[in-house]
């Protein structure tokens, strides 16, 4: 939350390397237990840190055109990654894989390197040479800087000081709050609990597959949709895919609480006519039935990946005020966190005393009330710029800028 202003999102993303680097190498050459979780503990440093930084970093040096698909590039990074360490997982001895994390760390630092910060927040600093200079390597040399920056610099300008007097105006806590209630909404989905524990409720489920395929199947299903979402990000526009992801884990969760729901079918005798053909007729239903919680699941995972997923990371970027959008977007990860920490937590809790059926019931719930939250709460922002949708917050009705200088207004 503080590093995101004070060394800004560049240096940020670069400094999350030195914890990231630090808990791999314990990892690696751990001899004991304490070891083990102090090197995840400082990776997970390492991962809150670029949670927060990366998705403002991108949506603050793209394009209005492409930030929604360079918005979900993270998404598809990560998952790509996390396919790549199940495959090394297979062949290569668990020290060795942490001793390989170190790997793009690193290389995230030495990418980096030949990246510009912000223009944005070269800006807000003052360097108005540096920002021309960044916002030309972005968009290359033919590009004309001087609309996108008169822009920013105007955005900047009507920028004050944030007061705890400030955040109760529309301007900053309406953002604020939809962005800290896209990060709840989207782990009180419970896709974290559902990727944590797929072994086991896969297993309750009397899902008739091998534990080694589950991490394959979830992965290509996440990086198809992800892939998806990419490409429709910019096309359909958010809504449209918050809409169809939350419908999709809806129909999915909802299977899953019927499937699971532990009353008793009233006795059929299927056997008595005939005896094998009744055994046949019974296995064959178990066995398309063992298929459902698994079709369920996939769908499920399938539709937060395409929605709920990438966007509310790209949408909280987009609608945060400048001003406050580091701390911000910080507060937003660590309620997204805390939140996946706690259900986790519950999940385990309440499958122990009531079975599956409570926390997908609880699940489908949720999975309406994110149905509802962007209908109402969250505004259309395809095709618009940063400032752009900094001024609907802040007139409350329009995304047109109507300043004296005509070479900046957007429409």
């Amino acid at each position: 939350m503080l590093l995101n202003d004070l060394i800004g999102r560049k240096m940020s993303i670069m400094m999350s390397a030195v914890p990231s680097t630090a808990g791999y190498t314990l990892m690696g050459g751990a001899v004991n237990l304490s070891m083990l979780h102090g090197g995840r503990f400082l990776t997970g440093v390492a991962g809150g840190m670029t949670a927060a930084s990366i998705p403002v970093y991108i949506s603050e040096i793209s394009h209005k055109k492409v930030r929604g698909a360079l918005g979900s590039c993270p998404q598809i990074t990560a998952v790509f990654g996390t396919l790549t360490l199940y495959a090394l997982g297979l062949v290569v001895p668990w020290r060795w894989l942490a001793v390989a994390g170190c790997v793009p760390a690193v290389l995230m630092v030495v990418l980096l390197v030949f990246m510009p910060s912000s223009p944005r927040r070269l800006l807000s600093l003052g360097q108005e040479q540096k920002a021309e200079k960044a916002l030309r390597w972005l968009r290359g040399a033919k590009y004309n800087t001087s609309i996108e920056l008169n822009a920013i610099q105007h955005s900047i300008n009507t920028q004050v000081k944030i007061t705890l007097a400030q955040l109760a105006t529309p301007i900053y806590y309406r953002p604020i709050l939809i962005s800290v209630g896209m990060r709840f909404l989207q782990q009180m989905t419970g896709i974290t609990p559902i990727l944590v524990y797929l072994e086991p409720i896969f297993a309750k489920s009397s899902v008739s597959l091998e534990p080694r395929y589950d991490a394959a199947i979830v992965g290509a299903v996440r990086l198809l949709s992800v892939a998806v979402a990419a490409s429709l990000m910019d096309k359909a526009g958010r809504k449209a895919l918050l809409y169809t992801s939350s419908m999709l884990m809806f129909l999915s969760s909802l299977t899953l609480t019927m499937i699971s729901h532990t009353t008793p079918c009233p006795a059929v005798n299927v056997t008595a006519p005939n005896s094998e053909l009744g055994n046949a007729l019974q296995a064959s239903q178990e066995t398309a039935l063992s298929f459902v919680p698994l079709i369920s699941t996939v769908v499920f995972i399938f539709g937060y990946a395409m929605g709920w997923g990438p966007i509310t990371w790209l949408l909280m970027s987009e609608v945060l005020p400048l001003v406050a959008r580091g701390v911000a977007s910080g507060l937003c990860v660590t309620v997204s966190w805390v939140t996946a920490f706690v259900l986790t937590h519950a999940f385990t809790l309440l499958v122990d005393a009531y079975g599956l059926y409570v926390p997908y019931l609880m699940f489908t719930v949720v999975c309406v009330f994110c149905l509802l939250f962007n209908a109402v709460c969250i505004p259309e922002t395809r095709k618009r710029s940063l400032e752009e949708i900094e001024n609907y917050f802040r007139t409350g009705r329009t995304f047109t800028i109507r300043q004296n200088h005509p070479s900046v207004v957007s429409s």
